[in-house]
């Protein structure tokens, strides 16, 4: 056997030796996607984008992030109150399959996020004294005077790798909301998310 046919036998067997997300991957559909009515595009410095898109009752929010050649590597649907803050959103890898759910938490007197619990999608993971599904983390705020909220509070309940390690943010909240700038705040107390 030739040099340039055991080349292309060792490249070929590395292919299927590596994990279905390093193996090279078309891109995805939407990555061309651009700003509209209901379609928000952040693009990145390392070529990465962010694409936000909504429906139009404005009750459910995908992210979508692509890596630099286009490739679907985290998707996130929230589904949003009347206000536009998220209530709960599911996270999903790259190949759509269900790794977390999130829940969130808001102060009755003034609409501010206090709590995210995070659970685990593939695992139901249940409390020895209640029985009850436990989250994998919960995510505190606190607020100042001023209602400016603090950096999270992160509590990691299983061992292993924190979420920030897994997906490089502490939190699955929405930094802010792309759409929000169009309508402003349906309830004149509740602040735009992330603020």
């Amino acid at each position: 056997m030739n040099a340039l046919a055991t080349w292309k036998m060792v490249v070929v067997a590395a292919g299927l030796l590596l994990p279905p997300c390093v193996v090279a991957q078309e891109p995805h559909k939407d990555f061309e996607s651009v700003d509209g009515p209901n379609v928000r595009v952040m693009r990145h410095e390392d070529g990465s984008r962010t694409l936000f898109t909504r429906t139009p009752d404005n009750r459910t929010l995908t992210k979508r992030k692509f890596s630099a050649n286009g490739v679907l590597v985290m998707l996130t649907v929230y589904r949003m109150d009347a206000n536009a803050n998220p209530i709960g959103c599911r996270i999903h890898d790259g190949r759509n399959q269900l790794l977390f759910k999130v829940s969130y938490g808001y102060r009755k007197s003034d609409g501010q996020l206090v709590e995210e619990r995070m659970f685990d999608a593939r695992v139901a993971r249940k409390d020895p004294n209640t029985g009850k599904e436990m989250p994998v983390q919960r995510i505190c705020y606190v607020y100042d005077a001023q209602g400016n909220r603090s950096a999270p509070i992160v509590y990691n309940l299983l061992p292993g790798k924190k979420f920030e390690e897994v997906f490089g943010v502490k939190s699955s909240a929405l930094e802010t909301n792309p759409f929000q700038e169009e309508a402003g705040p349906a309830n004149p107390n509740a602040r735009p998310v992330g603020r």
